[in-house]
């Protein structure tokens, strides 16, 4: 991939997060206004008054404007885990990465180079990709009779190592979503839990009776804040968590795989 065409990759994967961010919020306020906020959820058709009982939607309505914020990030977590599912799947290629690996390995050892290119071609993704920039390496080098071998083989891993430093980008993009919404969630249902108390405690603070709908109302948005913000964060840490350990697989099968090109080279200079 060349430096032109993944600097037009960054700006569409920029396009697409802010869009996917604010697509998001703009869906998370219609369901909570339109959907939450309907009259028959709640009794007499007031949506000020208490939720039909069992009426979950008219509960979650009552956790009052910071839930579609909440929302959102609940969203937008789900959308990024299905992008980087996708992403990860095309990075593994079309086959299993340790078959790939040990066929590569085989074509090596026979000094099957052509075949090998092949079989990265066949098996596309990250690793293969790599592999198949250093390939096209070693068999330059094979044929070249001027440099010494110690140059040969820093060349070979320079061209790896080039390799390396366009694919790993695409495998860690967007891992700092999730990383920033694990906090994000459960600060922003915390405010929303602040805000639910202090309602709460307002309508305690009356003169005379307390105000036993502002009371429930106040406790309600509390709690439903909280919750969302809980569950966000939870669902941040799990995805982060997922798929850095997925990518830290599949860095670990490119290091392998290199590590074995350029061994496999330096063997082949001493005979």
């Amino acid at each position: 991939m060349s430096k032109n065409g993944s600097s037009i990759k960054d700006v569409l994967q920029s396009i697409f997060a802010t869009s996917a961010i604010l697509i998001a919020f703009v869906v998370a306020f219609l369901l909570f206004t339109q959907v939450m906020g309907s009259p028959v959820n709640f009794e007499g058709g007031n949506p000020q008054g208490h939720a039909l009982q069992g009426n979950y939607l008219g509960i979650i309505y009552k956790g009052g404007y910071v839930v579609p914020v909440l929302m959102t990030c609940v969203m937008v977590i789900i959308i990024f885990a299905v992008e980087r599912m996708i992403t990860l799947g095309r990075a593994k290629g079309k086959g299993r990465l340790n078959q790939f690996v040990r066929h590569l390995q085989s074509l090596l050892a026979q000094d099957k180079i052509e075949e090998a290119i092949e079989a990265c071609d066949r098996q596309k993704g990250s690793l293969a990709n790599v592999m198949k920039a250093g390939l096209a390496r070693y068999r330059d080098l094979q044929a070249d009779k001027d440099l010494e071998r110690d140059q040969k083989i820093l060349s070979i891993q320079k061209a790896y190592e080039e390799a390396t430093a366009l694919e790993l980008p695409m495998l860690s993009r967007n891992m700092v979503i999730f990383s920033t919404l694990a906090p994000l969630s459960v600060l922003v249902g915390l405010i929303g839990t602040v805000l639910g108390m202090i309602r709460a405690f307002a309508a305690l603070a009356q003169a005379g009776a307390p105000d036993a709908l502002a009371l429930s109302q106040g406790i309600s948005e509390a709690l439903i804040n909280t919750a969302f913000g809980i569950t966000g964060g939870a669902l941040s840490i799990l995805a982060y968590a997922y798929f850095s350990t997925k990518i830290d697989a599949y860095t670990f099968k490119i290091d392998e795989a290199g590590f074995s090109l350029a061994q496999t080279f330096a063997e082949s200079l001493k005979k």
